[in-house]
């Protein structure tokens, strides 16, 4: 019985796993997009002063640089959005594809095969250096260094 309700919960969650709940409100949750896209108005017209237009022309300038952004935007995500979405959804599908079957198996394999080639370096190292390195110690060992300053 409860191997049964394992198996329907694990069901449950990997059905979950995709059709899970958006939020419509916060579509940026992890703050991807915070630093690149936020562009108002006053970002990229602003009078110093002494120079200011007609506040017709300002007010007037305003509501078409936000209204034109607007519609641009929801204009080309209505567009674009859906056949952008199928293509960068391919190709991370095609990126954790190679990860999965290529990428990760062969970092495998190669930490396996140079395990071997590892130790038998580990070994010559441990043969041939060490006496070596040891003699040079012992010689140095008897080495005494004096600083003294002349005038």
């Amino acid at each position: 019985m409860a191997e049964e309700h394992g198996e329907l919960q694990e069901r449950i969650l990997s059905k979950d796993l995709h059709t899970k709940e958006i939020d419509l409100v916060n579509r940026d949750p992890k703050h991807i997009n915070e630093d690149v896209v936020k562009v108002d108005f006053e970002d990229v017209i602003a009078e110093p002063v002494g120079t200011y237009s007609f506040d017709g022309v300002w007010k007037s300038s305003y509501t078409t640089f936000t209204v034109s952004k607007y519609w641009c935007y929801r204009l080309l995500s209505a567009l674009l959005g859906v056949p952008l979405a199928v293509l960068w959804g391919f190709l991370f599908a095609l990126i954790s594809f190679c990860h999965i079957w290529a990428v990760v198996p062969c970092i495998k394999s190669y930490l396996i095969e140079i395990q071997c080639v590892s130790r038998i370096y580990s070994l010559c190292i441990h043969t041939f250096c060490d006496p070596l390195f040891e003699a040079l110690s012992k010689i140095c060992s008897s080495v005494r260094v004096a600083v003294r300053k002349e005038i």
